[in-house]
């Protein structure tokens, strides 16, 4: 069976196996015969747009292989609809990779999940390897580029949140994007309603809305909280960035962007405002000193008679 065409595949296809998670809205699966690809059901299958889930999985077959290739690494983009009698019943997705998950001291495996940067390391989770100032710092830039990649093509991603992005160090470090059913194009619905995870909504937008000015204010608040490991850091808060993570001037370009993005609705910075005050090549704008003033000139040192041409200075 091929699920990277695109097309529909029905579920009575389909060697459902364990189910390795459960959300609000749906449950995901593992598959038998397919053990690189899990299987996103949802819990009520009338109150999902097919529609929107196919432009969703449109997305990804219009983009040339290698920008498609950069979104498989990025994110658990929906690869086909999943049918059953004339019904959309879920979606096939990608494992998230290996290296994006940690083992627990019984022996389990779980996702390495964005939630992990954001806490100092508790015993239960040491194995969890922590990032370097310089590490953390990539991390922040590697959210910000991939947010930025799904804007350009036209996206709202909605829901940002510690649960739903993945991060790893090895072998550099990178971030995977889950929950990506939950994105819309703009303009158009969604594939369900689309939601915000308490400690990460927007507090300037209105109530139920999901809107790129939205993405922006979450984009602000992850990269406040990876560089600050503050899980409640947030625009317009006092900003602590961990040492060692940003340099003055990316610093002071952070601090100018989290002023803007506590500003009102519709005035936050865009991603593309990140990536530039990230990379350290935003412009500081300094202003221009008055000129200090000139001593008088004390005139009677010049007096003197004049020799063949000569001056005769006295101290």
């Amino acid at each position: 069976m091929s699920v990277d065409d695109g097309a529909d595949v029905p579920l009575g296809a389909l060697a459902v196996r364990d189910r390795i998670g459960d959300g609000g809205q749906g449950e995901v699966f593992t598959l038998a015969d397919l053990p690189t690809v899990l299987y996103k059901s949802y819990r009520d299958p009338r109150q999902v747009d097919g529609e929107a889930l196919a432009e969703l999985v449109g997305v990804r077959r219009v983009l040339d292989p290698v920008h498609r290739g950069r979104l498989d690494t990025e994110a658990a983009w929906p690869l086909c609809r999943v049918v059953s009698a004339g019904r959309v019943t879920g979606f096939l997705m990608r494992r998230a990779p290996e290296t994006m998950t940690w083992t627990t001291g019984t022996g389990d495996t779980k996702l390495t999940e964005l939630a992990f940067l954001l806490r100092p390391p508790k015993a239960a989770w040491q194995t969890v390897a922590q990032p370097s100032p310089a590490e953390r710092y990539a991390l922040a830039v590697a959210l910000v580029e991939a947010l930025h990649r799904l804007h350009t093509m036209g996206l709202v991603l909605g829901d940002l949140s510690a649960a739903n992005v993945l991060w790893t160090l090895r072998p550099a470090p990178a971030v995977y994007l889950l929950d990506c059913d939950g994105a819309r194009l703009v303009g158009r619905a969604p594939v369900l309603a689309q939601a915000d995870t308490i400690d990460w909504g927007d507090p300037g937008a209105k109530p139920g809305a999901v809107t790129v000015d939205s993405d922006r204010y979450k984009a602000a608040l992850a990269v406040s909280r990876i560089l600050a490991r503050d899980a409640y850091a947030a625009p317009g808060a006092p900003f602590t960035p961990l040492p060692g993570v940003l340099d003055e001037r990316r610093e002071h370009a952070v601090r100018r962007l989290l002023d803007q993005a506590a500003g009102p609705y519709g005035a936050r910075p865009d991603l593309g405002q990140w990536r530039v005050a990230l990379a350290g090549r935003e412009v500081i704008k300094l202003t221009a000193a008055a000129p200090a003033p000139r001593p008088p000139v004390d005139r009677s040192k010049f007096d003197g008679p004049r020799q063949r041409g000569t001056i005769n200075l006295r101290d």
